[in-house]
C-alpha cells in the first residue's frame, strides 16, 4: 500500500480485505447479508443502540444482516487497521442448509435479538482467517473454488461456536425495512449515495424511491440538500459557526455549491447570516 492511500479494500466474491491508513475510519453498516469480521491489526469499535463493542487483533465478530450499526476502524499505535470480512449471501446459506441432516438440527432454539456477536477465540476460527491473510497482497488471488470453500468453512465455524447461529443463518424470510425518514434524519450528513441509502434501509433503489414518494413530495436528493441547509442555517445563526467549517460538517463537499444552494433557499449568502 502507498503511504498516501487512506483505504484499500480487496474483494473476492464475498471475502473482503480492508486496510485503513487514516487514524480512524467511520462508516454506517446495514448490509443486506450476514458478515463475519476478523480483526488482523488495529481495532474495530461497533456502536449498536448506544452500546459499544471493541474487537481487538485476533478477535472475530458476527454482524447480523439488515441492522443499522456504526463502525469505527481505528489504528492502534503504529498498526494500521486491517480486517477480513466474510459475507454470507443467501445462495451460499441455502446450499449449506440443503446438505444438512435436518434430524441433527438443534431443537427449540430461541432466536436472539442481538445484532452483534463477539466470537470466542477457537482454533477453527483462528485457522480460517490466518489462512486468508496471504490474500491481503493483491498479487495473491484465491480461486473462486477456494473462496467458496472458505465461506462454507466460516459457516461451520459459527455453528461450532454456538447453536444460536442456526436460526439466524438459516432464516430465509425477506429482510425487514428500516424506516426511510428515520434513517435519513440520523444520517443526512453522512457521505452516502442514494443507492447506498436504499441498501441500508433494506430496499432496492426502485423500491426506495417509491417508498420515499409516500413520505415526501421532494426527491431524496432535494430532501437531503434541504435538510443539510436547515442544519447549516441553525449552526451559523444560533451557534456562531464559521462557514468554512459548517458546510463540511453538514455534508457538502464544495463551498461554491453550498453557497449557491444556501442563497437559493434563504435569499442571502451564508456569510451574511
Amino acid at each position: 500500500m502507498n503511504s498516501n492511500d487512506t483505504l484499500k479494500t480487496i474483494s473476492y466474491s464475498g471475502i473482503f480485505f480492508s486496510c485503513y491508513t487514516d487514524f480512524s475510519a467511520k462508516c454506517v453498516h446495514a448490509a443486506p447479508e450476514h458478515v463475519l469480521v476478523y480483526v488482523y491489526s488495529g481495532e474495530l469499535v461497533i456502536e449498536d443502540r448506544n452500546k459499544k463493542v471493541k474487537i481487538k487483533p485476533g478477535q472475530c465478530v458476527f454482524i447480523r444482516r439488515n441492522h443499522q450499526l456504526t463502525l469505527y476502524k481505528n489504528n492502534k499505535g503504529k498498526e494500521n487497521y486491517k480486517g477480513i470480512s466474510l459475507t454470507f449471501n443467501r445462495s451460499v446459506l441455502r446450499e449449506f442448509y440443503g446438505k444438512l441432516n435436518k434430524a441433527d438440527l438443534p431443537k427449540e432454539i430461541t432466536v436472539s435479538d442481538k445484532n452483534v456477536f463477539p466470537i470466542e477465540e477457537k482454533a477453527d476460527v483462528t485457522s480460517l482467517f490466518q489462512s486468508l491473510t496471504p490474500y491481503f497482497n493483491e498479487n495473491e488471488k484465491p480461486s473462486e473454488q477456494v473462496v467458496h470453500l472458505k465461506l462454507l468453512e466460516g459457516i461451520y465455524a459459527l455453528l461450532n461456536n454456538s447453536e444460536v447461529f442456526y436460526p439466524l443463518l438459516f432464516d430465509f424470510t425477506q429482510p425487514w425495512k428500516i424506516d426511510v425518514l428515520e434513517f435519513l434524519n440520523d444520517h443526512y450528513m453522512d457521505d452516502l449515495t442514494i443507492e447506498e441509502i436504499a441498501i441500508y434501509t433494506g430496499r432496492s433503489l426502485a423500491t426506495f424511491k417509491r417508498d420515499f414518494k409516500k413520505v415526501s413530495n421532494l426527491t431524496p436528493q432535494k430532501w437531503l440538500i434541504k435538510k443539510r441547509l436547515e442544519t447549516a442555517y441553525t449552526r451559523l445563526k444560533e451557534d456562531g459557526g464559521r462557514v468554512q467549517d459548517v458546510y463540511i460538517e453538514v455534508g457538502f463537499k464544495n463551498p461554491s455549491h453550498f453557497s449557491t444552494a444556501f442563497k437559493k433557499q434563504y435569499g442571502l449568502p451564508p456569510t451574511e447570516v
